[in-house]
């Protein structure tokens, strides 16, 4: 199984760690924190994190002189740095990107904003969409009275794109299934293509999938759904 990235939080707000660091936690990524310059240039020392996201006013060092700091250091300057600002203006930015920022996002940045600026600084091949853990029973075929397998159909992971089909009895690669996905009071058809099987991953018996049509009312409601899992365990907490 791929091994998750680590993020380093800065940020003086506690709340606001606590609230980007779950939402990353929902994305699959491990995170440290630290709410100074000083304190995360001591974290980096110990194990440099695959990103470094801080918002711009710190105490003590400001987040612009934080980034120079890392930019400036060439045992650290590889390490992407993405501002998370509280600022709005525009002298900000500028700032920030002249001094090597490689994303910058005033506060507070969506999920997806956030997903899609880690995976094009850390990834060979960024993921175009975010992908949770998640429990959802499916179908294989368009309707209730096609034949099923025998054993668990059951949706494990969960993007825009595709899914993982934890089964028993997973079809040839390169093979296009028809599923059902019953999702609460709303149930999606598609069709998925097999790419991949467990041994690829390390994951539960099943099948990687990725879908081959999907119609625009069912990718909102498929990205509403995921947006809503990411950012649930934030509400609760």
């Amino acid at each position: 199984m791929q091994e998750q990235r680590s993020i380093l939080v800065v940020d003086a707000s506690a709340s606001f760690i606590f609230y980007t660091a779950m939402m990353l936690k929902k994305l699959q990524y491990t995170v440290q924190s630290a709410t100074s310059a000083g304190e995360a240039l001591s974290i980096i020392a110990r194990s440099a994190p695959a990103v470094v996201i801080t918002d711009s006013v710190l105490p003590g060092t400001s987040g612009l002189e934080f980034l120079k700091q890392i930019k400036n250091n060439n045992s650290i300057n590889f390490i992407p740095v993405i501002i998370h600002s509280s600022l709005a203006d525009a002298w900000v930015r500028d700032d920030c990107t002249q001094a090597g920022c490689d994303a910058f996002f005033c506060k507070p940045a969506s999920p997806e904003a956030l997903f899609g600026a880690i995976q094009a600084i850390t990834e060979a091949t960024p993921r175009r969409h975010i992908r949770i853990k998640t429990s959802l029973r499916a179908r294989r075929g368009g309707d209730a009275g096609t034949p099923q397998p025998e054993g668990t159909e059951e949706v494990t992971e969960l993007s825009e794109g595709g899914l993982y089909l934890r089964t028993t009895q997973p079809a040839p690669l390169g093979a296009v299934v028809p599923l059902t996905i019953l999702m609460r009071n709303h149930e999606i058809h598609v069709h998925a293509k097999v790419l991949y099987g467990p041994q690829k991953t390390g994951a539960a018996p099943g099948m990687g999938m990725k879908f081959t049509d999907l119609s625009a009312g069912d990718r909102d409601h498929l990205r509403e759904f995921i947006r809503q899992q990411v950012m649930s365990t934030i509400a609760r907490d």
